[in-house]
């Protein structure tokens, strides 16, 4: 400890104030903790500023930009439509703005203390945070760590000028004319979605069976067929083994079918998967308990091997998604408030927004099977539906999985438009314990696509309408 550094007091400590550490930090304070939060970065972490709100927001220019271009079936006709990209930029930031400065309002609202630094735990009741002029020791009662994630780079692809990140991805000055992703999973996907509305010659290499290997085929298979309108090339079962970059672009070298081949093009974007920051902590000092990958161990309460000590987000297992770990921060915030709140995982959605949007809750049809659960796949097409006919946005269905014995509803899938906001009404299913009953006797508004979940409901039950049984 440095002469002068006073140790500060604090009941709780949360690393990190992205959607799970800020999320923690407010939760706790609410409960009628004293919470210090210290973020290094930018407040909201990578999900505000550099990765969910940017990349939707890139992701909505594009269908606005391949919208005024293709809208011919309505009797739409736009000429000379254009991209002012140095624009579609700056919304873009304006929009991440307002959302950090909005989540900086509401952690001083709630008294949460906002420290600028990186942290260091010193043991498992201090922690050190330091930046560029000063270090300063933190005393605490409990520590939440959030520290998120980065994107993996490979050996062969250092991160450059032209072989560049998600980050990298989203903060380009122009469109490229041509760009390689190597990884077909969601973030790869919807990126490469993106820059191919927006006019770029988008080439997918997935070393995989197939792209987006955590959905069911038959939702997959609806993306590929929209990529392919859209000039996208997936090569599946391919290993990219390096890079040469150019002044004015980069010739990638990849293995497919036994093949060696060259591909060129104006950036290479690397998209395989996110390491968890556990590294520079200083976490081996307290002994927390962490596998080979980093990834530290807790139980259903989030509290990691040190009893005093939580971890949430994307360095506990399971996926890294921004909704997961905002959940896991107000199961930790309340376990330390002495709540009997544990984390059940059943009800949390993955969505990818991808052309159609795939949304996946609870079990999928084979999961249930290998389970060895009797259940009853129930399906209803998008195509069906009043209101994705007048949208002209019919590919798609909404599946329900349930239980043959007594219909409760026990995972759902959904391929089509507005299926990022249609999951919800099944998440809350799951954790209501409801049945297929329970859901086709709620009124849903006509004409909405939330009808589709109440059709699926009936042809669940086996009573559909609008569909021959």
């Amino acid at each position: 400890m440095v002469v002068g550094d006073f140790p500060i007091e604090t009941d709780t400590i949360v690393i990190g104030a992205g959607p799970g550490g800020y999320v923690a930090a407010i939760r706790a304070a609410q409960l009628g903790q004293k919470v210090t939060i210290v973020e290094k970065g930018s407040l909201g972490g990578v999900c505000l500023n550099v990765g969910c709100i940017p990349s939707k927001a890139l992701i909505a220019a594009s269908h606005r930009y391949e919208s005024a271009l293709h809208s011919d079936d309505m009797g739409i006709k736009a000429e000379n439509v254009t991209v002012d990209f140095t624009k579609v930029q700056e919304w873009k930031a304006g929009v991440v703005k307002k959302l950090t400065s909005g989540v900086e309002g509401l952690l001083k609202g709630n008294k949460v203390e906002i420290v600028r630094g990186e942290a260091y735990f010193v043991d498992d009741h201090n922690i050190r945070v330091m930046d560029e002029n000063s270090a300063q020791t933190y005393t605490f009662k409990n520590a939440i760590i959030a520290t998120g994630s980065r994107p993996i780079e490979l050996p062969s692809f250092k991160y450059s000028k032209r072989v560049i990140d998600s980050t990298g991805a989203l903060s380009l000055e122009e469109i490229p004319n041509k760009l390689i992703v190597i990884g077909g999973g969601y973030v790869g996907t919807e990126l490469g979605t993106a820059y191919a509305n927006l006019g770029s010659e988008v080439t997918i290499l997935e070393g995989a069976d197939d792209i987006l290997s955590g959905f069911e085929k038959q939702m997959t298979a609806l993306v590929k067929r929209n990529l392919k309108k859209k000039n996208v090339e997936i090569v599946t079962k391919a290993m990219a083994k390096g890079v040469e970059e150019t002044e004015n672009g980069v010739k990638v070298t990849f293995d497919a079918k036994g093949e060696e081949k060259t591909i060129e093009a104006d950036y290479v974007l690397v998209t395989v998967g996110r390491k968890p920051n556990t590294d520079e902590l200083g976490l081996e000092q307290v002994g927390i308990k962490m596998t080979d990958r980093g990834v530290i161990e807790v139980d259903k309460q989030c509290r990691t091997s040190v009893n005093n000590i939580f971890a949430i987000g994307d360095i506990v297992p399971g996926p890294p998604l921004a909704h997961k770990a905002s959940y896991e921060g107000k199961i930790a915030a309340e376990a330390i408030s002495g709540h009997p709140s544990e984390v059940d995982y059943l009800g949390i959605p993955a969505v990818v927004f991808s052309e159609p949007e795939l949304a996946t809750v609870g079990y999928t049809e084979a999961q249930a099977k290998d389970e060895g659960l009797d259940i009853t796949a129930a399906k209803f097409p998008f195509a069906a539906n009043g209101r994705a006919l007048a949208l002209n946005n019919t590919d798609g269905f909404v599946k329900l999985i349930t239980r043959k014995d007594d219909g409760l509803v026990i995972g759902a899938q959904i391929a089509g438009p507005s299926a990022s906001d249609m999951i919800s009404e099944l998440g809350l299913a799951i954790e209501a314990g409801m049945t297929a009953e329970d859901i086709a006797m709620t009124i849903h508004a006509h004409p909405t696509l939330g009808e589709i979940t109440m059709e699926a409901a009936e042809v669940a039950l086996g009573t559909p309408i609008h569909i021959v049984k």
